[in-house]
């Protein structure tokens, strides 16, 4: 088979469905990012004293699960429904996608939520967006490590789910990958902060001016990804064709 050329590639990733797939991208991310970011905001307003009170912790965790579950649902179709850069470096080490396309979705992740997160300091007005945070008596080695695990088990959650053989799955995909995120949060979100997600922490951290630890979230949750794609395409279940 003959190389796809550059500007072939290029054609793709400015067509009109790939135009739509952005777009979904950004619409399904702003969705989620908005939502476990207030959330977060929300619990610290209501119980201040969050290190006696789990009521906080439970609250995000659910916001996670539904709101996830909604983006996905809802561009499913469309992108895949990543709404998340980990699970598009997952889909991309796992040659489901070509990187090319994978650069517009990371852009319109990315953007998202910046957005999502600037709307919440801007209408919120004097409270502040809050980042992922590592409990003090953690290293960021271990934190890094903590988060990959877990993004290994949503990422693989998604493989799972989106796999086209499973097809008794149907709706109940998206339903299954938000449970495993919501699960996450309530397993390590007082210790690694539990966000198993670069885009959402890189645009709290753009609006709120911190990036103390930010290295965590893209390292720990890249790697996790990759391993997650890797093994359920290579070693599980091995795809009959390249779906994206």
């Amino acid at each position: 088979m003959a190389p796809i050329s550059f500007s072939t590639h290029l054609r793709e990733c400015i067509s009109q469905n790939s135009l739509r797939a952005y777009l979904a991208e950004f619409i399904s991310t702003f969705i989620f990012v908005l939502a476990a970011a207030g959330s977060a905001m929300s619990a610290r307003k209501l119980t201040p004293e969050t290190n006696s009170d789990s009521s906080g912790l439970v609250l995000v965790a659910l916001a996670n699960a539904f709101s996830l579950a909604s983006a996905v649902y809802i561009s499913a179709n469309i992108s895949g429904g990543h709404a998340n850069p980990a699970v598009t470096f997952g889909k991309v080490v796992s040659c489901r996608i070509p990187i090319a396309t994978a650069i517009f979705y990371w852009i319109a992740q990315m953007l998202a939520s910046v957005v999502a997160c600037l709307l919440l300091k801007i209408t919120t007005v004097d409270h502040n967006v809050m980042t992922p945070g590592i409990a003090k008596e953690m290293t960021g080695f271990g934190a890094s490590i903590l988060e990959g695990v877990l993004t290994f088990g949503l990422v693989y959650t998604v493989f799972a789910a989106s796999d086209p053989r499973q097809s008794h799955m149907g709706s109940v995909g998206p339903i299954a990958i938000g449970l495993m995120a919501g699960a996450n949060v309530l397993a390590a979100g007082p210790f690694s902060g539990g966000s198993m997600n670069p885009a959402y922490s890189f645009g709290s951290a753009i609006v709120s001016g911190s990036f103390r630890n930010q290295a965590v979230y893209w390292v720990g949750p890249l790697l996790g990804a990759a391993v997650a794609g890797l093994l359920y395409d290579s070693v599980v279940s091995p795809p009959l064709d390249s779906i994206v």
